[in-house]
């Protein structure tokens, strides 16, 4: 869904502007491989995060199962 509604707004700003549609086609991967490193550096900050929460809640698990 969240494509189709990517699709239609492009299609929607093709009738308005058809030049800065054009443009957004070509720099949208670019953004897109810009950003790559970040979201890696984000998900691994959340499961480095995700790991120390385990590790420390682990105790407090066997305690409750006991």
């Amino acid at each position: 869904m969240r494509t189709f509604i990517a699709l239609a707004l492009w299609f929607i700003l093709f009738v308005i502007c058809w030049p800065l549609a054009l443009i957004m086609i070509l720099i949208f991967p670019l953004v897109w491989l810009i950003l790559l490193p970040f979201r890696i550096v984000g998900f691994t900050v959340e499961v480095v995060f995700s790991l120390i929460k385990g590790i420390l809640l682990f105790p407090f698990k066997l305690m409750k199962s006991i």
